[in-house]
């Protein structure tokens, strides 16, 4: 057995490695750069995370999702390997200390955002480092051609003058070839040896099903597979609708959004993954981190942005190799709605550079200053106070976020500010009559030393920990505490926080990225097109159609997708027969007639229409149809 396959099976429990991991682990240690484009599933973080163990020193990681990082770096933590995140809104003095721990606590994983790549000095204590590998994830990012385009990502390359003889691994889920050879080039990668693993799902069938009723539809295909499901809806409201319904229908369900808090999200989640429910019903904040072998069906029912985001959530199927299906439903204003949703609510210039510059003016940040601060922020109080639209101010506050301008990051909690108003001899005295809430309140002053003389931000999770209670005890005896005006209690609810990430500069801030935002509007309509033409295109296979996007020429159709099973579909003649014998029994409706019969609702519709036609049948006031 090689080193790196003790190490996976020492801190990851598996026993062989997935293709090509194995080959991507070698290149690197044999100190060769390597490029990987591995479809979602694919394992990519072994791909760094084995490496890094077994090379002597730490391992540079360069991802630019926040939610990402920590969570890596706890799934790291649990398995003892010491690893830390660099992440927005950390102060300068806290970034120091980091990266002290980094060079002197024998730490073997570093993560951070690229955006940091831009302040010379952390460069400058990154040079101070033992750096055995660098491994840069979602790298499409560093493409002007890619779908996430970041100009951060361009700086990675000076990283290369700094370390010459490091291996870098870039990684991604989703590149063109076009965005291949410009993430070779613009990160400056030296002869990498390249690996690619197909984007086709030979297990995975593929269907676009049009109904006006989706919850009918949903209904039949998760009574029929049983397993594990996920529905992706495009909103929080469809989130809690859909799942609610399922539900009331007799199904098991529950939901995910960005929405819940850090406990309702794990606690949803832990029980769709230990199949405690069928069916978890999510927005795109769901997949980060899912690897669950046995989905059976994955469901959309609103149509996703691009085909990169649909390949990839519904590539969260049948990764224990067996057969399961993407389902995506759809119907005449789908289109419509996902226009207004998608393009509709892109920003242009003029309006980018006006919530920059409110965004500003919210925070009282003067021209020239504003580096590093950083602000809770309500999106919905923001919008409603300069009279914005939300989406549209969402999506502009997210350009700013990729281009480094700024760092937006969700948090949906509670923040509670609190300063005691009595004296210290009388919190004494009030423990001593509240015996049950003494150690929380002692654990209050013992953590938070000036909290007499000032309001201070405190942490009801933090103080639970230390205290050996709950979180809902914790704030229970805040409360109690506020009642007896023995503190000020200020609770704020925000669902985000922002730091931004240099001084305010207004017209040249925006001068400077407007030709990118131009160019991100561009790409995204036309992806968007590229996606209608998946849903719309009834002759090709959807499995070719989707190769062909990511240059995959294939000649042979699926033979299991919604196209190829529609061109061997049943002669309406015979349905019209079978039709003909069910009516026989008693007046049956069209969906009754579907599911008896196991065809599409097309074919039910269109046999039905020519026995209407030929005065065969007819339909009553129950909308059900009998023999004349």
């Amino acid at each position: 057995m090689s080193e790196a396959q003790q190490i996976l099976q020492k801190y990851w429990k598996h026993d062989s490695f997935r293709d090509p991991q194995e080959q991507i682990i070698n290149a690197i240690l044999d100190g060769n750069d390597a490029f990987a484009l591995l479809p979602t599933g694919g394992g990519k973080s072994a791909c760094y995370q084995v490496p890094g163990m077994l090379l002597d020193g730490i391992c540079l990681v360069i991802s630019p999702l926040i939610a990402l990082m920590k969570d890596q770096v706890e799934n790291l933590q649990k398995k003892d390997i010491k690893a830390i995140a660099l992440v927005g809104g950390t102060s300068q003095n806290d970034i120091i200390d980091i990266l002290d721990n980094c060079q002197f606590g024998n730490y073997k994983f570093l993560y951070l955002s690229p955006e940091r790549l831009q302040h010379d000095w952390i460069v400058d204590r990154l040079k101070q480092l033992n750096i055995s590998l660098i491994a840069i994830d979602e790298t499409h990012c560093v493409s002007q051609w890619g779908h996430d385009f970041r100009p951060a990502y361009l700086k990675i390359s000076k990283l290369k003058e700094v370390f010459p003889k490091t291996p870098f691994l870039a990684l991604t889920a989703s590149a063109t070839s076009k965005v291949q050879t410009d993430i070779i080039e613009n990160l400056a990668l030296e002869n990498p040896k390249i690996f690619t693993k197909s984007f086709e799902r030979k297990n995975l069938a593929y269907h676009v099903i049009k109904t006006e009723d989706k919850l009918t539809k949903i209904k039949q295909i998760v009574s029929k597979n049983a397993e594990s499901s996920i529905i992706y809806v495009s909103n929080r409201k469809a989130c809690l609708e859909i799942s609610s319904q399922m539900n009331h229908l007799g199904f098991s369900a529950t939901f995910y959004h960005g929405g819940l808090s850090y406990k309702e999200k794990e606690k949803n989640r832990l029980l769709w993954m230990e199949n405690k429910v069928q069916i978890i019903v999510a927005t795109n904040a769901f997949g980060m981190g899912i690897d669950k072998p046995d989905v059976k069906t994955v469901i959309h029912i609103h149509l996703p942005q691009n085909l990169e985001n649909y390949y990839q959530e519904v590539g969260r199927a049948g990764r224990n190799g067996e057969k399961a299906f993407g389902v995506l439903l759809t119907n005449a204003s789908d289109i419509k709605s996902a226009k207004s949703q998608f393009i509709s609510v892109l920003p242009d210039k003029m309006f980018l550079k006006n919530v920059y510059i409110k965004l500003n003016n919210y925070f009282q940040i003067a021209y020239g200053e504003g580096y590093n601060e950083n602000f809770s922020f309500n999106l919905n109080h923001f919008c409603s106070h300069y009279q914005f639209p939300i989406l549209k101010t969402y999506n502009s506050i997210q350009f700013l976020d990729r281009q480094g301008i700024l760092t937006l990051q969700n948090l949906f909690s509670e923040k509670i500010d609190l300063q005691f108003i009595i004296s210290s001899k009388e919190v004494i005295r009030y423990m001593s009559l509240n015996t049950n809430d003494e150690e929380i309140i002692s654990t209050i002053l013992r953590t938070y030393t000036g909290i007499f003389e000032m309001e201070t931000s405190v942490s009801p999770n933090l103080i639970a920990k230390k205290s050996n209670s709950t979180e809902k005890k914790v704030l229970e005896a805040i409360h109690k505490l506020h009642q007896s005006n023995a503190v000020n209690l200020k609770i704020h609810n925000n669902d985000s926080n922002i730091t931004f990430n240099e001084a305010r500069e207004d017209e040249l801030t925006i001068n400077r990225v407007s030709k990118f935002l131009e160019t991100q509007n561009q790409q995204k309509e036309e992806k968007f097109k590229k996606m209608i033409e998946f849903i719309e295109d009834t002759s090709i296979c959807k499995n070719k159609l989707l190769l062909t996007y990511f240059n995959q020429e294939t000649n042979e159709d699926c033979g299991i997708c919604s196209t190829c099973i529609s061109k061997n579909k049943k002669n309406p003649l015979d349905l019209s027969v079978q039709i003909i014998e069910i009516l026989q029994s008693s007046p049956t409706s069209s969906k009754e007639i579907e599911n008896k019969l196991s065809i599409t609702s097309e074919e039910t519709i269109f046999a039905l229409q020519q026995l209407l036609e030929k005065n065969k049948i007819a339909i009553n006031s129950q909308n059900k149809f009998y023999l004349i």
